[in-house]
């Protein structure tokens, strides 16, 4: 398959406007060819209907990264201490997406640290004159016609605002259309899932939860414990979304949710975005995690939900994702005892490009509907954000 590349990207290179100026001293890993894609063979008759739905649907992701990392793993601590972190935009523009909520921060940033870095990505995508930062989802509309990707950054958890409750105000006036609660260590406002015991929403969480939905910035609960997640479901106004996540019918660890969450998320109107990133949406039909994997997570879920509440939130990056979690081994939480192969890459699902190539190629050859995969690959997710925001 030749990928064809946006039209509106022009070559530009994270902190080109810097000229001889822009760093060089850590080497970034390559965006689309560190190792071989590996796409869902399809028939002429099915390459001219995917790329007909590509030209008639918007693609949106969920959850994804849009930060390069660097070749060699070990680089990671310094290469987050210059503040300056590289955006794949040749990866970016070498997908079919046309808007995607892409994460911003490390985990455990500080106030200061999160704004820095919300500040010079959103610097370096307004120089880029191809990834536009968007506010409402007619961004994204305007984005396809001109061949250009929405962004909407987000942050998987607000433990950046303290207890401070206006900052979450802050973070909406500097850009911020969706935030977790909390990532796998609790914080002021509930419980994570890597946690022996989770209580729940705090007092203060209450109040974010409320503060959230008074502003329009949705709520992700990917990362929130079991009770946090359910009771922060319960009483928001809004749906919420499990953005990147998968089914623990299916794998039994922590970082996948139950079949009673789902459905609360569901009921409530909410979303669910299936999880590619390594080691995640596992089973025991496929333990060497791969695209099959995580299209066995999609079915499970719609069929316990409906294909009207599952979307992806693929939570790729460019680089080696397996060494960054080797690198934070204490972030993910423990692995219920599963047995796995741990592989070098989630074949199929290496980064963004590939990945978002794939989710529609795997639909199709699986006989799905125009209409139904037009849902999953963004018009679930454009009706989720019109109830949200």
């Amino acid at each position: 398959m030749n990928v064809p590349t946006k039209r509106a990207y022009r070559g530009y290179r994270s902190f080109d406007y810097l000229g001889d100026a822009k760093p060089t001293k850590i080497r970034l890993s390559q965006e689309t060819e560190r190792v071989p894609w590996n796409l869902v063979p399809l028939t002429d008759e099915q390459e001219a209907r995917l790329e007909h739905l590509l030209e008639n649907s918007p693609v949106i992701s969920l959850h994804d990264h849009l930060r390069v990392l660097p070749a060699d793993i070990s680089g990671l601590s310094e290469y987050y201490a210059s503040g300056r972190i590289a955006t794949g935009y040749d990866g970016v523009a070498h997908s079919p997406l046309d808007a995607l909520f892409g994460n911003q921060v490390f985990r455990g940033a500080s106030w200061e640290e999160t704004v820095a870095e919300l500040g010079m990505r959103s610097c370096d995508a307004m120089h880029s004159a191809f990834l536009v930062k968007a506010s409402d989802v007619g961004d994204i509309d305007r984005a396809k016609e001109r061949g250009q990707v929405a962004w909407f950054p987000m942050i998987e958890h607000v433990s950046c605002i303290g207890d401070d409750l206006d900052r979450l105000d802050i973070l909406y006036g500097l850009g911020v259309r969706m935030a977790g609660l909390v990532f796998s260590q609790s914080n002021a406002v509930g419980g994570g899932l890597s946690e022996k015991s989770d209580g729940g929403l705090t007092a203060f969480g209450e109040r974010v939860v409320h503060r959230m939905n008074d502003l329009g910035l949705p709520i992700d609960l990917s990362h929130a414990g079991d009770v946090t997640t359910k009771e922060a479901i319960e009483l928001s106004r809004k749906p919420v979304t499990i953005g990147h996540s998968g089914a623990r019918a299916l794998w039994r660890t922590k970082r996948m949710k139950p079949d009673d969450v789902i459905k609360a998320c569901a009921d409530k109107g909410g979303l669910f975005g299936i999880e590619t990133a390594p080691h995640t949406t596992m089973s025991h039909s496929h333990p060497e995690h791969d695209l099959d994997a995580v299209m066995e997570h999609f079915e499970y879920i719609k069929d316990l939900v409906g294909i009207d509440h599952v979307t992806f939130g693929p939570d790729t990056m460019f680089g080696d994702h397996v060494g960054l979690h080797r690198f934070c081994a204490d972030a993910y939480g423990d692995d219920g005892g599963e047995t796995f192969v741990e592989s070098a890459y989630v074949s199929g699902c290496e980064n963004p490009a590939e990945v978002w190539w794939n989710i529609p190629r795997w639909l199709v050859a699986h006989g799905y509907s125009d209409a139904d995969i037009a849902k999953v690959i963004g018009g679930n997710a454009l009706r989720f954000l019109k109830e949200t925001f």
